[in-house]
C-alpha cells in the first residue's frame, strides 16, 4: 500500500513535478518517483509506502545499519570505517557539549554501536530504534530499554545532545519529528542531523543509480538549503555543517554496483576523491553532511 503526499513537507506548496525515477536496488527492485516542489525545490519520494508497509523494504541483510553482518567486501569496509567514525562522533558531541559528558539521545540508533561508544566515554545514553532485530542488539549491548517509536517517547525528559545519523530521511512524520527534537532538546542543547546531499558531485555523476537516493527507504532528499529551511520553520538555527568524507567513497562503491552490476573499486575511489574535492570548493557540498542545529 502506498500513500501520496499532496503538499511539500517543507513549504506546504501543492504543486510538484517529477525529478527522477529510481529503482530499489536493495530489496524489491520496484521503481519509485522522486518529485520536486515547484516552489522551494525540496525533493521527496512520492508516492511512497505507508508507515505500516515500509517495513518489508528493510528486510535484507544488505541493509547494513540494521545488522552486524560482515559478509562481502563492501560490508567489511563499512565496519572498518565505522570504527573510525564512531570515535569522531564521540569527539564531536564532547566538543559541542563544552568538553564534558552529558545526556545523549540517539534516534534511529540501529544496533547501538554509537550509544555504546558514548556510554564508554561517560555519557548517559538513550535511544530509539524501530527495527525489532536492531533494537534487541542495541538493548543487549547497552543494557538499557529502548523504545521503538520516536513521537511520545521520553516524556518529561530533555537531552544535551540529540543525534540522527542518516535517520531523518526515513521518518514518515517529518515535521512532527523536528518538533519533537525541539521539545526534547535543552535550551543550550545541540541537534545533530546527518543526511545525504543530492546536490553533491557523486549524485550528479550517478543520477538514478546514486545509492543515497535509496528509495523507498529514503522518503526525503535534502540539500543544504532545504534542510536549513525545514529546521528554521521549527525555531532552530544552523550552527555549522560538516563533511562526512567517507560517505562519498562508500556511496560510490554501491552506485557503481547498481550501475554496472559489479562494484568498480577504482572508479569508486576516483569518484569519491572528485566528489570530496568539489565539495570542499563548494562550501561543504559533500555526499553526506552533518548539520548542527540549536534553538533560536
Amino acid at each position: 500500500m502506498q500513500e501520496l503526499l499532496e503538499k511539500c513537507p517543507v513549504c506546504q506548496h501543492t504543486q510538484t513535478q517529477k525529478y527522477i525515477t529510481c529503482e530499489d536496488f536493495t530489496v524489491s527492485h520496484e521503481k519509485f518517483d522522486i518529485v520536486s516542489c515547484q516552489k522551494c525545490g525540496f525533493k521527496f519520494t512520492n508516492p511512497r509506502p505507508t508507515a505500516n508497509t515500509i517495513g518489508k523494504y528493510y528486510q535484507s541483510e544488505n541493509y547494513i545499519s540494521h545488522s552486524n553482518t560482515s559478509k562481502g567486501i563492501i560490508s567489511k569496509i563499512y565496519h572498518q570505517v565505522r570504527k573510525i567514525t564512531l570515535q569522531q562522533k564521540v569527539d564531536l558531541i564532547n566538543k559541542l557539549n563544552g568538553g564534558k559528558q552529558g545526556s545523549l539521545l540517539d534516534i534511529g540508533c540501529g544496533t547501538g554501536m554509537f550509544l555504546n561508544a558514548a556510554k564508554t566515554n561517560g555519557w548517559k545514553v538513550s535511544g530509539v530504534e524501530p527495527s525489532d532485530g536492531a533494537r534487541t542488539m542495541a538493548e543487549e549491548i547497552n543494557q538499557i530499554s529502548i523504545p521503538s517509536e520516536i513521537l511520545g517517547s521520553y516524556q518529561y525528559q530533555q537531552f544535551d545532545i540529540i543525534t540522527m545519523w542518516h535517520v531523518l530521511e526515513h521518518v514518515h512524520l517529518l515535521n512532527e519529528t523536528v518538533e519533537f527534537l525541539k521539545e526534547k532538546s535543552t535550551q543550550k542543547g545541540k541537534v545533530i542531523i546527518a543526511v545525504p546531499n543530492h546536490e553533491s558531485q557523486d549524485a550528479q555523476i550517478y543520477q538514478e543509480h546514486w545509492a543515497a537516493y535509496d528509495v523507498p527507504r529514503h522518503l526525503y532528499h535534502f540539500s543544504r538549503n532545504s534542510i536549513q529551511q525545514l529546521f528554521e520553520n521549527h525555531g532552530f538555527r544552523l550552527k555549522e555543517h560538516l563533511p562526512m568524507k567517507f560517505d562519498s567513497f562508500y556511496v560510490s562503491m554501491l552506485s557503481t554496483k547498481y550501475q554496472q552490476g559489479n562494484t568498480n573499486y577504482v572508479e569508486s575511489f576516483l569518484s569519491g576523491l572528485k566528489s570530496n574535492r568539489v565539495g570542499a570548493k563548494q562550501n561543504n557540498n559533500y555526499s553526506s553532511i552533518i548539520y548542527i542545529f540549536e534553538k533560536k
